[in-house]
């Protein structure tokens, strides 16, 4: 039994009909032991795949020696992760964990944001981020319940698809404690920059940015 119910597909085929341009590759890793959320999360993308020819999805297994160099190209370190491609670019955002609740949002702005090359950021925000001379790296500490986390979520996402100098990371926060705890996470979301620039909350995009670039 599918995860996603058939009127959902339905509204999903219709997004990716009317925002979707380019073939994109959804890049999965997993791993066979001691990852709670990995089975779910597959289960998740390749539903989500299956609505769109445009749609591959690729799976790394972290106990594959085969698909350990995919492991190194991508940094990743924790499992599930997933990330976005298009024609083998790497846009430096990762999504750490299950994209379920409201962070199955996430998901889908990810994958239509790549294949149209359409972000919508304002002109501004493009303005600022286009020239930094510095790398800015953002964890965005989320959880499937929060309403407010996919707005940073995506946002964050955005900017590092749009700038080669961010990076921006989602973290799940109840699938890696360990983090969670070490970045003092007791409200969501809970945005970091540089281990120097923490705040909370999904403020809106120029706050968000001029919160962003005070890490530099």
């Amino acid at each position: 039994m599918g995860l996603l119910r058939d009127e959902d597909k339905k509204q999903i085929r219709e997004m990716f009909n009317a925002r979707m341009k380019e073939p994109v590759n959804i890049e999965f890793f997993t791993g066979s032991s001691g990852c709670e959320y990995c089975t779910d999360t597959l289960m998740i993308l390749k539903e989500v795949a299956e609505l769109d020819d445009r749609i591959t999805l690729n799976v790394y297994e972290k106990e594959n020696s085969e698909h350990q160099l995919a492991f190194s190209k991508f940094a990743i370190d924790k499992v599930p992760a997933l990330t976005i491609t298009k024609n083998g670019e790497d846009f430096r955002f990762r999504y750490f964990g299950i994209p379920s609740g409201y962070e199955f949002s996430t998901l889908l702005e990810d994958i239509m944001m790549v294949s149209s090359d359409i972000t919508e950021l304002s002109q501004d925000t493009i303005s600022k981020i286009s020239n930094l001379k510095d790398d800015i790296f953002i964890y965005i500490f989320i959880t499937p319940t929060c309403p407010y986390c996919p707005r940073a979520a995506i946002l964050s996402h955005k900017l590092a698809f749009t700038s080669p100098r961010i990076k921006a990371h989602v973290i799940e926060s109840i699938e890696f404690p360990t983090l969670a705890d070490k970045y003092g996470v007791s409200a969501v979301p809970k945005i970091v920059a540089n281990d120097k620039v923490q705040f909370e909350g999904a403020l809106p995009e120029e706050d968000f940015v001029g919160r962003i670039l005070e890490a530099i």
